[in-house]
């Protein structure tokens, strides 16, 4: 039978984009007379924000940095290479502190410079608000790559998240794998949820980073593509089927003043009989 604490794992590791804190909000009230349930969760924090590639400023900058398992160090700091900089990370309040100098090492260093000046560009042609990284992975046999955009509206009612997580071994193979994700949660008078996993496998005619960054752009671009048009035969077809129609006013209904509407008059436009 599930704890308390796996309850609560459940829900911080399935939180929408942008509302983590709201999510701890209701699990605080929900658990308030056990005040150590929130401390007992944190390798859920921790699980949350490296799956999904939590942003962070550093003290002093204004560029966000990203939080993921490959820029990960050992004593639980992790580290940006394009600034150089190493630093802690609460995963509950998800703020940085303690930054300092960092030096890569790795004997993939200048791969993953040029593959990061590369995929920075990307990231500046094609999307509005973005944070990226590149990092060596375990033993240094491969490169990861990761891109996060968020678009967050609240006075909207929707968030939303896309994802792109890509490892390229340097020696063994000339394919990129990887997956991307998008996550939207529209929450107006409802709630609607979208995620969405694409498993990507490319293959690399050569070598340099802008070849590699130049193919992951066009798998992004065709499976953006896809998500378009499904949208569109989405809202043509099934969610049209859904939506409750207005009346011949063509104002929408005040439910909780319908018992003081006159039907024949108030809703139908005519006059009452």
């Amino acid at each position: 039978m599930p704890t308390t604490v796996d309850i609560a794992s459940s829900f911080i590791e399935g939180a929408p984009p942008g509302e983590l804190a709201d999510v701890v909000a209701d699990v605080k009230a929900l658990t308030a007379d056990d005040p150590s349930v929130i401390s007992s969760i944190a390798p859920a924090f921790q699980r949350y924000n490296e799956q999904q590639l939590a942003t962070v400023k550093l003290p002093g900058a204004s560029q966000e940095v990203v939080i993921s398992e490959f820029n990960k160090l050992d004593d639980g700091r992790y580290f940006d290479v394009e600034s150089s900089t190493s630093f802690d990370f609460d995963h509950v309040t998800q703020k940085a502190s303690n930054a300092q100098s960092y030096v890569l090492e790795s004997k993939n260093e200048d791969l993953i410079k040029s593959l990061l000046k590369a995929l920075g560009k990307h990231a500046s042609e094609h999307y509005p608000s973005c944070s990226y990284g590149v990092y060596p992975t375990e033993n240094d046999s491969a490169v990861a790559m990761v891109l996060v955009a968020n678009r967050y509206s609240p006075n909207n009612f929707w968030n939303g998240r896309f994802r792109s997580v890509y490892q390229f071994p340097v020696s063994s193979s000339s394919t990129v794998t990887g997956k991307i994700q998008v996550d939207v949660h529209y929450y107006e008078d409802g709630n609607v949820a979208l995620n969405t996993t694409k498993p990507i496998s490319i293959s690399i005619p050569s070598l340099s980073a802008e070849s590699v960054i130049s193919r992951i752009a066009a798998a992004e671009r065709d499976y953006q593509e896809d998500l378009n048009r499904a949208f569109v035969q989405l809202a043509d077809g099934a969610f049209k089927g859904l939506r409750r129609q207005l009346p011949i006013t063509r104002q929408k209904v005040e439910w909780e003043k319908v018992g003081g509407y006159r039907l024949g008059q108030d809703i139908s436009g005519g006059k009452g009989r």
